[in-house]
């Protein structure tokens, strides 16, 4: 969005989510401008560091993790009120710096600052809802019943749980029991590349239990759930922020 407001945000950017699914973090762009918050792309910084810290590649995780610190913190400074993550799994990691660098003096202290700004897009959506509610469209949506996949790391590694899915009925779409809804996709991080079998039979009674109520599309919340199911279904899979967008007027 064009619009420039007093109240700004930065954009966890140069993710893998930006090559895969660039509309995601353009849709929270323009939700979040309508509820008077400037979503700003960062130039420096990049990649959270979690897929490295799974490897337990910790020097390179260290490395991102210090990138992307200098790269907000003057931002911060400036009065950027949070660190927004559209990915579920990014946002544990960078709500985790604080402990993550708990041993660094150089930036401990700074990293502890940046992890208490994290938030999930949920949270701020959340946050504004009464705000963003009253410009809900009221024709209903093209594929109304859909079924919700809660990433792990939102729903386990967060503890965020209710909000997208309240969101999402009340902008019109009607959410279908999905069984075991609890367990993982297969996704998991790097499990899907490292644990083939294994990860993929995750991925095929996920899929089972989505599709059992014969929904027109599958959302989610993490751009490696979104992948990892889209890879095994016909069925659209989308971000749920996404759809959020659609719904409010233009």
């Amino acid at each position: 969005p064009s619009a420039v407001h007093r109240r700004t945000m930065l954009l966890l950017d140069h993710c893998v989510q930006d090559a895969l699914a660039p509309r995601i973090d353009a849709a929270a762009a323009r939700v979040l401008d309508r509820a008077g918050i400037t979503l700003r792309r960062v130039a420096a910084g990049g990649c959270c560091g979690a897929l490295s810290h799974h490897l337990s590649e910790e020097a390179r995780a260290g490395a991102l993790v210090r990138a992307n610190i200098d790269a907000w913190w003057p931002h911060v400074e400036a009065g950027a009120e949070a660190i927004v993550i559209t990915a579920s799994g990014c946002s544990v990691m960078v709500k985790d710096y604080g402990h993550f660098m708990r041993g660094d003096p150089a930036y401990a202290e700074r990293a502890a600052r940046i992890g208490a700004l994290a938030r999930d897009v949920s949270e701020v959506v959340a946050a504004h809802w009464k705000a963003l509610a009253p410009e809900l469209v009221n024709t209903p949506p093209a594929k109304a019943a859909i079924a919700w996949h809660a990433p792990c790391s939102l729903q386990h590694g967060m503890q965020l749980r209710g909000d997208v899915e309240r969101m999402l009925g009340e902008a019109g779409f009607t959410l279908l029991p999905v069984a075991d809804a609890h367990l993982c996709c297969g996704s998991a991080g790097t499990y899907s590349l490292l644990q083939p079998e294994l990860s993929g039979e995750l991925k095929r009674r996920k899929l089972v239990n989505l599709g059992a109520g014969k929904p027109g599309l599958i959302a989610t919340a993490n751009i490696g759930c979104l992948a990892h199911l889209q890879s095994g279904t016909e069925l659209p899979v989308r971000h749920w922020i996404e759809l959020l967008d659609e719904r409010l007027r233009r």
